[in-house]
This record gives structure tokens, sequence and C-alpha cells, in this order.
């Protein structure tokens, strides 16, 4: 009688995790930041079809690395469960904690039940009226939740950006130096420079009256990454917008 082949739960859990960060890795990355009027998502991300960076609710934006099926599957059951919650109870009843929490259960049992985890790392925010308010949870392939303040990078290179993002993030930022910061910490250990074609860009604005989240277009991308070589109008100048 063959004895049955035997790995430990530490094991397949181990596994589990370095083939999740292993997926990951090879994503591009993704840069959230806090700036004086709210929450700035800025992606490495030439195409304009697949979104990293998407809205879930009205004050609440989603950004991810990974796999782009099943972070594109846990966006999509994050609007349904908002878009119930706020139909049954009340908008306000909508928060970026609880979709935070609601992912983190989602997450964790995929990790622990499923064959193979979720290659994904996700950034649930939620922009409130002044900075101190402001939400970013950071969710990892597990389902470990880390509450974010400041900056914070997805992806590969995460560490190296993050670095970069640290020598010149301030709490006072206005967008454009934010968008500029965001983009030049994404260039950090890259062999390439990133145009404004590659960068995919949104904000959570909390001078909004109600849908905070808007799309950064082309156009306004392009126009404040070419201030910064001095080609803008200001010659260079923050315009402070």
């Amino acid at each position: 009688m063959s004895v049955p082949f035997y790995v430990s739960p530490e094991q397949i859990i181990k596994d589990k995790a370095d083939f999740a960060r292993k997926g990951i890795s090879r994503g591009r990355s993704v840069v959230v930041l806090q700036y004086r009027d709210g929450i700035v998502f800025v992606a490495e991300n030439p195409s304009r079809a697949l979104h990293k960076i998407s809205e879930i609710y009205d004050r609440i934006g989603f950004a991810a690395v990974g796999k782009y099926n099943e972070f594109e599957n846990l966006r999509v059951a994050g609007v349904r469960l908002a878009d119930m919650r706020g139909y049954a109870y009340d908008r306000r009843d909508v928060t970026g904690r609880s979709l935070a929490n609601a992912y983190a259960q989602t997450l964790g049992t995929i990790f622990t039940e499923a064959a193979k985890p979720y290659e994904v790392e996700i950034v649930v925010a939620e922009v409130g009226p002044t900075t101190t308010e402001d939400q970013i949870y950071r969710l990892t392939f597990d389902g470990s939740v880390a509450d974010e303040a400041s900056f914070l990078a997805m992806g590969g290179r995460a560490e190296a950006i993050e670095g970069a993002l640290a020598d010149g993030w301030q709490s006072d930022l206005d967008l454009a130096p934010a968008v500029r910061l965001a983009v030049q910490a994404l260039a950090t250990g890259s062999e390439t420079t990133l145009e404004s074609a590659d960068i995919e860009a949104a904000v959570l604005d909390r001078t909004r009256p109600r849908r905070a989240f808007r799309r950064i277009s082309p156009t306004e991308l392009a126009e404040t990454l070419a201030e910064s070589q001095g080609t803008g109008p200001d010659n260079g100048a923050d315009r402070g917008d």
C-alpha cells in the first residue's frame, strides 16, 4: 500500500504566497498619494481600454496591480456591493472601510481555499472633507489590510518608488506637482523614460460636490508633464492647479 503524498499546511501557504508575489512583481507599478485637495492615482499603463484605476462610488476610488482579469472581477464586485448598499440604506453608508473589509474577506477566502491565489494587490481610497479624514487601504493577495497615509506604491520596484516618493512628497502639494512627483517616482529604476502615453492618472477631488472621481485626460497629463521639462506655458513653474 502506497503512502499518500503529504505537504504541510505551512508549506502550502508559503508556496501560494511566493506564487502570488512573483505574479505581482511582474506587473507595472501604481502610485497613490495625497495632495492638498484630495488623492491622486498614477499608474504605468499604456492601455487606454484596460484600466488599472477606477471609480467605485461617489468619493471612493480603486487601483490595482497584477492580473487584469482577477482585479477586474474584484472591481466589479465592489461596484455592485456599493450600489446595493447605497440603494438599500443610504449613500453615506458606503465607505472605503466597509469595502476594504469586504475585499479582505474575499481575498482571504480565495487564498486559503482556492488552488491558486489571486495575483493582485489593490488599494481602496476614500477622500474626506479634510486631508486628515482621507482613507487609503492597501489589500494584499492573502486578504491582509494596511491603513496607509501620505503615499504608497504597488507592483514591481515598489520599494524603490516609495523611496523616491519619500524624498519629494509634501502634505500641501498641488495636483500638478503631485502628478509629476508620481511619474518621476514610477520611472525610478526603469531603463525607459515614461511619457504621457504610458501613464494612466485620476484623482479623488474633495472640492467636487458629490462624485469626487475624475480621470486626468491625456492632454492635461501631457501639459502637466511638459511643465516639468520647461516646455509648458509657464516655463516649468507650478501653476498651482
